[in-house]
């Protein structure tokens, strides 16, 4: 950005040209994203050494540096405006409305873009049961996991008498691979603080608190400043727009313990005290934060709030499907060619979503399985892929919403590592509370890596799928509840792959290093020497002018010889 700044003053264009850093557009893959309106071009993969040259052509000979124009797919040419995307022309940007467009440290922006209208017309036109009525009716659910529906929540709330009630915006984006809330708090925090407001209007609450985790320092800052800001406008604090409300909100930092995301266990960290799931009921729009009642948000379930209010219910339930309105933010990441953050209709099938906007599989791989939920959701296969997206049949799939991640497998990877590794995740952001979570967790990894080390039989394979079902009905809060989730629905779907993991003692993905074995091929081996050089251990043995041969027996499974090897000359088998 500096650079930038530097090239704008030596050809005197500081009052043509502002230069403003904003957040993630949603194309992640191709950052470093450079946009320059108002004809929208976009730039991608903007290298410090490419400003001088890309501010010389565009601005001063006014012509689009080729080069670095966003390509669709090789091909096709470059595009040339942001309009002009595939990507974005099959989404519908609502939670992501401003995020990439404008200037998050600037009100004025937020505001010239309808922020705050939203609050002006429920504190001067609507009463808040009319809020709480609105809300319901267009149908919004949840973002950040089970979906249940915001506008019953908040009525629940309203409805309890009380001398102090709460808002809480849970911003604890724990999941592996998730950064849709991390994106609107950077990219149009004020749209978070509004719908707050708003909520605490509707429930009779004059009190919120953002729990967002630490490892999110910009996200914090952005917030911190746009705090500032709606109290220097008289946004926030006391009399907001001349009415009798008041309302304020402070900042409350998570240490990153996955588990806080489950609402009782943030409402305990936000108390101060160690973040623990506590049994429900009383639910917290019963008895909440210090015992009042409270109503917990993400932060992409906020973001639909002020839309919902200027454009009304009816508006909202024309989007999406009938049990699940509006759109859903996904983080797609993993064998994917366009990893990045998209915003779909509910209703959106998962092929669209991989193939139409993500892109496909790169390197010409087949599409194997796409995990949906974080580590708390399943994974589906590929007869599934015309599946549309809502809470009910991604649950029926034996998967889940959760808060967006989506990550897409291909050929190369073994569904039992997979369950594994998300087991292996779950066991350490286990907060040990209760049995089944703390112990069961542990046994299930213990059984997994069994089964990946060749060291299991059919006896292991039917105890996984007893403790998994048991896990999942006993464990105290959703971390455990859902735990089991990659396991039940890989074995659901691929269990042929745990057979051959337990049976022939094989990994057909050939990803677990101990059912895997490295053979060099007579027919490419060159005879070079390069793998025997390189092997560490001396598990290759072969002179030059000679075929060389892998030891098994020695082999500590690196692949560094694969690595080495200029002629493809070895393989897993």
């Amino acid at each position: 950005m500096n650079i930038f700044k530097q090239e704008i003053r030596k050809y005197k264009l500081e009052r043509e040209v502002e230069i403003l850093k904003t957040s993630c557009l949603g194309l992640c893959e191709m950052g470093p994203v450079v946009i320059i309106y108002p004809e929208g071009t976009v730039y991608t993969k903007v290298k410090s050494d490419d400003i001088k040259e890309l501010v010389e052509e565009h601005f001063i000979k006014n012509k689009k540096l080729e080069r670095l124009l966003y390509k669709q797919k090789p091909g096709d040419g470059r595009v040339r405006a942001i309009n002009d995307i595939e990507l974005f022309k099959k989404q519908n940007r609502i939670v992501l409305r401003n995020c990439g467009i404008i200037d998050p440290e600037n009100i004025d922006e937020y505001i010239a873009f309808d922020g705050y209208r939203g609050l002006a017309k429920v504190l001067t036109e609507m009463r808040p049961e009319e809020v709480i009525d609105v809300v319901t009716k267009s149908g919004l659910r949840g973002r950040g996991g089970g979906g249940f529906p915001s506008g019953i929540k908040w009525g629940f709330a309203a409805k309890q008498k009380s001398d102090e009630k709460y808002v809480i915006c849970n911003a604890d984006e724990g999941d592996p691979g998730a950064f849709m809330d991390r994106s609107v708090l950077e990219g149009d925090p004020h749209s978070v603080l509004e719908a707050m407001a708003i909520e605490g209007y509707a429930i009779g609450s004059n009190k919120g608190f953002i729990y967002v985790r630490a490892e999110y320092p910009l996200a914090v800052e952005r917030l911190e400043t746009a705090i500032f800001q709606a109290k220097e406008y008289g946004l926030l604090g006391n009399n907001i727009l001349g009415t009798d409300f008041k309302f304020d909100i402070e900042i409350r930092l998570g240490a990153g313990a996955f588990v806080c995301g489950e609402e009782t266990a943030l409402m305990q960290s936000i108390e101060g005290k160690r973040g623990m799931p506590m049994p429900k009921p009383p639910f917290p729009a019963v008895s909440g934060l210090w015992g009042k009642p409270t109503v917990i948000n993400n932060v992409e379930t906020l973001a639909n709030i002020n839309p919902i209010i200027l454009k009304g219910d009816k508006w909202f339930r024309k989007i999406g499907t009938e049990k699940s309105p509006g759109t859903k933010v996904f983080a797609l990441g993993g064998k994917i060619k366009n990893a990045g953050l998209v915003e779909v209709p509910m209703g959106t099938t998962l092929k669209e979503v991989i193939f139409s906007i993500g892109g496909g599989i790169p390197n010409g791989k087949k599409f194997k399985a796409v995990q949906t939920g974080g580590p708390s959701g399943g994974c589906i296969p590929l007869q599934h892929i015309d599946t549309p997206i809502e809470y009910d049949t991604l649950i029926e799939l034996g998967s889940m919403m959760g808060s967006g991640g989506m990550i897409v497998m291909d050929e190369d990877n073994c569904m039992v590592d997979v369950a594994r590794f998300f087991l292996d995740f779950t066991k350490d952001e286990s907060c040990g509370k209760c049995t089944p979570c703390r112990i069961g967790t542990k046994r299930l990894l213990e059984l997994l890596e069994k089964i990946t080390q060749g060291q299991a039989e059919m006896k292991e394979f039917r105890k996984l799928k007893k403790l998994s079902k048991q896990v999942k009905v006993a464990a105290l809060c959703g971390l455990g509840q859902t735990a089991p989730n990659p396991i039940l629905s890989t074995i659901r779907y691929f269990e042929d792959e745990y057979i051959a993991h337990i049976v022939d003692k094989k990994c057909p993905a050939k990803i677990c290093n101990e059912l895997v074995e490295y053979k060099i091929l007579e027919d490419k081996c060159k005879k070079c020497g390069m793998c025997v050089r390189n092997c560490n251990v001396g598990a290759i043995s072969g002179k030059v002018g000679e075929i060389h041969v892998v030891h098994s027996n020695k082999c500590i499974k690196c692949g560094f010889c694969m690595e080495v090897c200029p002629f493809d000359a070895i393989v897993k088998q």
